[in-house]
């Protein structure tokens, strides 16, 4: 359209030059006939639009927002619509602590006060996506900035009216997945009354006050060391009754040997052992004596 515009100005131009006196009236031609290929080019130009992938365009004559949305490919368009890109993929808004992180300088994260009154810190990040048949709605009532307008501040809102009715250790653990589906139902909602499409809701960290936190790394010890004096009791315990089976066998095995044992089997087994000796190649034994008594051995070694 500015190619168009301008071809206007240069044909303005060559009808001046025209009423002017000689010679310059004799460039009039030249410069009429350029300016009026500028303007067919300009509005040649302008009837063409090319929408990129993932996007769509909102068209505005004179000031009104058309119904009819450009999806993504060429459009041969009036040359006076003026049109508005609109981003329909997944865009991701992070509100963060960490300074690197969030769309917006410095510390963005959520404070908010719990039921039982500590004030914690939570980092979140929303996937959403702008539904293409409403974009023409968002920039007729909300305009361009939905992010500034919508996504952050009703994000913001819906962690701190869920928080308050929740616990600071809550939070942190057993109600962390209860409290992120009740902010996504939230914010799904809201979002969907003004074109926005809730994808995902992350509540990428809980920051506990520091006396919380240490209460809580406390109790953590606490319960370790509980288990842990569990383990040693319970091994003990296995230990003693080992050690209950061992001395009720040996009891046993010494009360066979007082009731059951003749003097020929005892006589028997100190022969076996004796002979067991004698064949031992590590060892030479000479036996002196005899009887019923024990003999004598004696080793070279």
């Amino acid at each position: 359209m500015f190619i168009a515009i301008l071809g206007v100005i240069v044909l303005v131009v060559g009808i001046v030059l025209k009423r002017s006196p000689e010679p310059a009236n004799h460039f009039s031609n030249i410069v009429s006939i350029a300016g009026g290929a500028m303007v067919a080019i300009g509005l040649l130009l302008s009837m063409f639009k090319v929408i990129e992938p993932g996007k769509v365009g909102v068209q505005t004559l004179f000031g009104k927002v058309q119904d009819n949305v450009l999806e993504s490919g060429l459009h041969v368009i009036n040359p006076a619509v003026e049109i508005t890109i609109f981003d329909i993929q997944t865009q991701t808004y992070t509100m963060s602590a960490v300074n690197s992180e969030g769309q917006k300088e410095g510390d963005d994260a959520i404070r908010v006060l719990s039921s039982d009154g500590l004030e914690v810190t939570i980092d979140l990040s929303v996937l959403y996506k702008v539904m293409p048949d409403k974009a023409g709605y968002i920039l007729q009532n909300i305009g361009e900035d939905y992010i500034g307008k919508i996504v952050r501040p009703v994000s913001r809102t819906a962690i701190r009216d869920n928080a308050v009715n929740y616990a600071a250790v809550d939070l942190y653990s057993t109600k962390r997945q209860e409290f992120q589906d009740k902010i996504n139902r939230y914010i799904t909602a809201n979002f969907a009354k003004r074109g926005l499409e809730l994808q995902q809701i992350l509540v990428r960290n809980i920051t506990l006050p520091a006396s919380v936190r240490a209460s809580i790394e406390s109790k953590i010890n606490a319960e370790q060391d509980a288990q842990k004096m569990q383990f040693v009791l319970q091994k003990e315990k296995q230990e003693a009754e080992r050690k209950r089976v061992e001395a009720q066998g040996i009891a046993d095995y010494q009360k066979i040997l007082s009731t059951g044992l003749s003097d020929k089997q005892l006589q028997y087994e100190t022969i076996k052992a004796q002979m067991a000796i004698a064949t031992s190649p590590n060892a030479k034994v000479i036996i002196i004596g005899g009887g019923r008594g024990n003999p004598i051995m004696l080793s070279d070694k």
